[in-house]
This record gives structure tokens, C-alpha cells and sequence, in this order.
């Protein structure tokens, strides 16, 4: 099946009814049908490649792409296609600070190590009941918020958001941070916040499903690229020393060429010296 086919299918070209559109909106939308915007899907499949491509060079480099989408019928799909390519995401709530105050998050996630330590061990028993139940809140709460960014170590190098209106907080930490971002804008969003804006039906769970997946393709073949450079780059350092280490050095003796006589040593005549003194 043919990806606009798939997306069609999906409805990500249903848009939100025109009493609710925002202005801005009004180059990605093809017509209107019951009062109902309809998505332009040349637009949808030009912003798709265009992210696509963004990501590629991302993770080729070795960069981190952050998914958010905090909305209940993003929240699976995020989910399961960032664990697939091991890319962090936010599907539970944007703490303020995310990335604008990342050391404090990774404070917050030493504690979450610290706590799930203390559970795994049994240690936990040790303390008294309350303390044990404050404890055991406080690793949930951790790890419901975090869990998804606990193995982004340095900020991303994009952000792909679902619902421009929802995650206005995290696109502006990002345009602060000069982090590029990719969004899946509904015709009542504004396409200015994204640097790539993907004009598509942010409410529905397949049009987000096939999104996210495609997004997280690009993912695994900016990886594969990268895996493929190394290995070249790898190759090629072998060879250098190869065609280093293979060349001769030169002998000393290689200095004189073979059909001139060598000096004679202390106590030793030429023949011609010889011929000279018995004449």
C-alpha cells in the first residue's frame, strides 16, 4: 500500500470544522465539506519528507530525536515506535524546565536510579511503613513523568510534537534552546511554531500512528547510515595503515649501487692496487 493511500485511509486529511480554524492554516487546506476543513495532502506528504529527511541528518550525526505528545491518542503510538528505535519521548505531562533546566532533570533522574535501587534490594523494608509509602509515591511519580527522557543524556537535536496547542511549553523551550522542531498541525493550530510543519489530523489515533512510524523509520536509517560511516571511516583508517606499514624501509647498504666497487676497509688493496705495486 502506498503511503498516501495509507494516509488517506487513516483521515489525516480531515481537518477541524471551519468555525474553529486558525487563518494561518489557510495554505495547507485543499477545500471545505460540511463545514469541515479538508487537508491539502500534497502539503501533509512535502512535510513529511522534509522531517524525514531532518532526522536522518539528526541521528546520523548521533543526535537524539525527543517525541512528545501528551494527548491520549498519541500517548501509544509514541510509545511504542520510540521504544522500537530507543528515542526518548514525553507522553505523560511537559515539566517546565525539560530542557531549558536539563541538569535539574537529571538530578531527578539519579534519584529515580537511587529509589528503584532501594526497591530492587529490599532495603526499602527497612524504613518504617510511612516512609516507606512516601518513598514508593515518589518513584512513581518520577517515573511516570521521566521515565521516557531517562536515557537522553544531552539535548536532543529535535523535537517532534503532536498537538501544537497542547505542547505549546515544550515548542517554546525548544525555539529558545534553537532545537528544530516538527509538529503534526490540525487546521486550528499555528504552523508558525514548527520549523516543519505537518499539516494533518492531530486527533485521530491512526493518522498519528502512521505519522509517528514513518518519522521513527527515518530514525532507524539515519542509525543505519551512521553504523555505515563508521564502518568506512573504520575500513579506511586500516588500509592507511596498511599502505603505511607496507612500504620497505630502505637498507643502508641499498645507498651504493651494485656496479660500484665498495670502499676498501683498513688493511684490505683493490685489485688494481695490487697490480699497481707488483708492477
Amino acid at each position: 500500500m502506498s503511503l498516501v493511500k495509507e494516509l488517506i485511509e487513516a483521515g489525516i486529511h480531515f481537518g477541524q470544522r471551519r468555525s474553529n480554524w486558525n487563518p494561518k492554516m489557510k495554505p495547507y487546506i485543499f477545500a471545505t465539506r460540511n463545514q469541515i476543513h479538508i487537508i491539502d495532502i500534497k502539503e501533509t506528504i512535502k512535510g513529511l519528507l522534509l522531517a524525514r529527511k531532518l532526522i536522518q541528518n539528526v541521528t546520523a550525526q548521533g543526535k537524539d530525536v525527543v517525541f512528545v505528545g501528551t494527548k491520549r491518542q498519541a500517548q501509544a503510538a509514541i510509545e511504542k515506535y520510540c521504544t522500537d528505535v530507543k528515542m526518548p519521548y514525553v507522553t505523560e505531562r511537559w515539566l517546565g524546565g525539560t530542557l531549558t533546566n536539563f541538569r535539574t532533570i537529571r538530578e531527578r533522574l539519579k534519584r529515580l536510579e537511587e529509589l528503584e535501587a532501594l526497591i530492587e534490594s529490599g532495603e526499602i523494608r527497612s524504613y518504617s511503613k510511612k516512609m516507606e509509602s512516601q518513598l514508593l509515591r515518589e518513584q512513581k511519580k518520577i517515573f511516570r513523568n521521566l521515565n521516557g527522557i531517562r536515557s537522553m543524556n544531552n539535548l536532543p537535536g529535535a523535537m517532534v510534537v503532536v498537538d501544537v496547542n497542547r505542547e505549546r511549553n515544550a515548542l517554546n523551550e525548544a525555539k529558545n534552546l534553537g532545537i528544530p522542531t516538527i509538529c503534526l498541525i490540525d487546521t486550528d493550530g499555528d504552523p508558525n511554531l514548527a520549523d516543519i510543519p505537518i499539516p494533518g489530523n492531530d486527533d485521530s489515533m491512526r493518522s498519528i500512528d502512521v505519522t509517528i512510524r514513518e518519522l521513527c523509520a527515518a530514525i532507524a536509517e539515519g542509525k543505519a547510515k551512521r553504523a555505515q560511516l563508521a564502518q568506512e571511516k573504520a575500513e579506511g583508517g586500516a588500509d592507511d595503515e596498511a599502505a603505511a606499514g607496507g612500504g620497505r624501509r630502505r637498507s643502508s647498504r641499498s645507498q651504493f649501487r651494485a656496479d660500484e666497487p665498495a670502499a676498501p676497509s683498513d688493511g684490505e688493496s683493490t685489485p688494481e692496487a695490487s697490480v699497481a705495486t707488483e708492477g
